[in-house]
């Protein structure tokens, strides 16, 4: 009998142990919430006048017969064959986010549009005018102007959103008109194709007219806007984005005050360090953004040199390059900032100062000039050879290249597995720029007795510059 009791208390202490967790707060309904944020949630149709095109595929009628005249007036205008043009029409969500009229959606939903018409949830309908676009982002600022104050709502701190974390997308799926959807955060930090991208995945339904809408937070506070689905269907399958309001709300900031993006800029193109290029670099541990290229620009002007590994930007660690480019653009044109960078085995401090990414020039730095040929050689898998004018000339690189370029490349070879190919162009080997065969094979012996595992080479493809870490076992 004791045994049971003890058992039973047990039971009971174990379920006031959970119990926390079990009586967490959600929603009974989201209809409170629904109503509060819907008035600020707007439809949005556009209207484009697209051009016909005909490509010679007009009518051809006998002289003589029935409405010659007809088609000739609608064909041969101006004494051309002019088909006549069509309207072409787009269904997206928007949201309202002050009072006076400014309103949030996606790019993609307005974009070229001619007209663009705002449905209110009271039914008030208003002509909106484009203050300014973000296709980075694919974020749109529009102004809709009305005697009355508007339905507003406010950013987020989508930081502070967790995964797990209830959320309510409002919108206009498929042109159905208001509609409401529950789900939850899924993911943080997705990114799908752009430098910028930040997005908040969820499970809650979104389809096509929802992108632009907002997705709102337990608060009431927008934390996202809902932009793209992935889906083999075409229809939601609970896989859904929207740009971080982090994101978002910097870029709506610019719109709103500039008319334009103004991120800022470090002039260097970079590569995420992997374990490999970690070893050859002398890094502990793979981290920080690899500089690939110094271009005509603030990086240049502060001493930065390709090769170095930027591990601190502005007082902040680097994680990688995705993370780099995220805090340069939102670092703030014209300021002086402090970079770290990882060069010749030791930190060293530059001081840069940004510029803007959207005036910026891609003139890279010229090379040093080029060496006398020698006979083709095969080092480390690769058959190399010295560029001479008539190659250049072949391969339509730009007077001055130097570097030995890649003619074929050895089966099952670690240069193989890396992916460099016939073509490719390698201007840099242990961070030192190699123009003959001589050169190259001082870089691989000197990697050898350093103790080196692999040699980091400086790879070109046409107009892109990579950095690959090739295995030095022989």
């Amino acid at each position: 009998m004791w045994l049971a009791m003890l058992a039973l208390m047990l039971i009971f202490a174990l379920s006031l142990a959970v119990a926390p967790v079990q009586a967490q707060e959600r929603p009974v309904s989201f209809a409170d919430l629904a109503e509060e944020v819907s008035p600020a949630v707007v439809n949005i149709t556009t209207s484009t006048t697209v051009a016909a095109q005909m490509n010679g595929n007009f009518p051809q009628l006998p002289e003589g017969a029935p409405f010659q005249d007809f088609f000739n007036e609608f064909f041969n205008r101006d004494g051309q064959q002019q088909p006549r043009p069509r309207q072409s029409q787009s269904l997206g969500s928007g949201f309202v986010i002050s009072e006076d009229g400014y309103i949030v959606t996606n790019n993609h939903v307005i974009e070229d549009a001619d007209e663009i018409r705002v449905e209110f949830f009271s039914g008030l309908t208003l002509t909106a005018q484009l203050i300014g676009t973000d296709p980075a982002t694919d974020i749109a600022l529009l102004k809709v102007e009305h005697d009355a104050a508007l339905p507003a709502v406010r950013f987020g701190d989508s930081e502070a959103a967790r995964v797990g974390d209830w959320v309510l997308a409002v919108g206009n799926p498929l042109g159905q008109g208001f509609s409401v959807s529950a789900g939850i955060v899924s993911a943080r930090g997705r990114a799908l194709q752009g430098n910028y991208d930040d997005y908040l995945q969820t499970d809650a339904a979104i389809n096509r007219g929802n992108s632009g809408g907002p997705l709102f937070n337990m608060a009431g506070e927008v934390i996202g806007v809902n932009t793209a689905i992935l889906s083999p269907t075409g229809g939601s399958i609970g896989i859904g984005f929207a740009m971080s309001s982090n994101v978002a709300g910097r870029v709506i900031a610019q719109l709103q005050e500039f008319g334009t993006t103004r991120r800022g800029w470090l002039g260097v193109r970079i590569q995420d360090v992997t374990e490999d290029v970690a070893d050859a670099l002398g890094l502990d541990r793979p981290l920080g953004a690899l500089v690939t290229e110094v271009m005509e620009g603030p990086a240049l002007d502060a001493g930065m040199v390709t090769g170095d590994v930027i591990l601190r930007f502005d007082n902040g660690g680097v994680a990688d390059t995705r993370d780099l480019v995220r805090r340069v653009a939102d670092a703030g044109v014209g300021r002086a900032v402090d970079v770290i960078v990882f060069r010749d085995g030791e930190e060293q401090t530059l001081q840069v100062t940004l510029g803007l990414r959207e005036e910026s020039s891609a003139a890279a730095r010229p090379g040093p000039d080029a060496a006398p040929p020698a006979a083709p050689a095969e080092i480390l898998g690769m058959e190399l050879a010295e560029l001479t004018d008539l190659v250049r000339e072949q391969m339509a690189l730009p007077a001055g290249t130097t570097g030995l370029v890649v003619q074929s490349v050895e089966a099952g070879s670690d240069a193989e597995t890396k992916g460099l190919r016939g073509g490719d162009v390698i201007t840099e080997a242990g961070q030192v720029p190699v123009s003959t065969l001589a050169e190259f094979r001082e870089r691989v012996e000197e990697a050898r007795d350093a103790g080196r595992r692999t040699l980091l080479l400086m790879v070109r493809r046409g107009d892109d510059p990579r950095f690959v870490a090739l295995s030095l076992e022989r």
